[in-house]
């Protein structure tokens, strides 16, 4: 059920201290999937993220939109258009680097119309195909993306330096 109190709208420079929070969250997970793989929050993350995706959001091939329930940013999505890679074997796309939805957001459609709502702007580019990755760990996530028409693909394998 979608909840009709929650906005999808372009994120602004305004937005910035709600993103690095957001942000960190979304590394904070990921991290706690996987300590190894994933970068280790610290006292800056929630300042360096809001500060890149600001940045990011500057860029022409990219879009940074949130989800605002009164007043409240309760979500954000980070797309952008990417070009040929030769190294990924695949054409210009669209790509969905970040999504995430706070918990009392959760359930409530906000990741759908956000998810939904980058595809839009990227397809509006000509992209042939939106992509994205997901962590191995986080079924919630690729349920959504299942649901949404998203199919697997390519599998990340990881091997750590031993330690000494």
């Amino acid at each position: 059920m979608s909840d009709p109190a929650i906005v999808i709208r372009p994120a602004t420079a305004a937005d910035k201290a709600a993103l690095g929070k957001l942000g960190a969250e979304l590394l904070r997970v990921h991290h706690a999937f996987d300590a190894d793989r994933f970068l280790a929050p610290g006292p800056t993350t929630e300042e360096g993220y809001g500060r890149f995706l600001t940045a990011e959001h500057a860029n022409d091939d990219v879009v940074v939109l949130v989800a605002e329930r009164a007043g409240e940013i309760v979500g954000y999505v980070f797309a952008g258009v990417e070009p040929r890679s030769w190294k990924e074997l695949r054409d210009r796309a669209g790509f969905i680097h970040d999504v995430l939805v706070v918990a009392s957001a959760r359930g409530t459609g906000t990741g759908e119309r956000l998810v939904e709502a980058a595809v839009e702007w990227l397809l509006a580019r000509d992209v042939p195909r939106v992509m994205l990755w997901t962590a191995e760990k986080n079924a919630y996530a690729q349920r959504l993306f299942a649901r949404l028409g998203f199919r697997r693909t390519m599998i990340e394998m990881t091997r750590e330096r031993p330690r000494s």
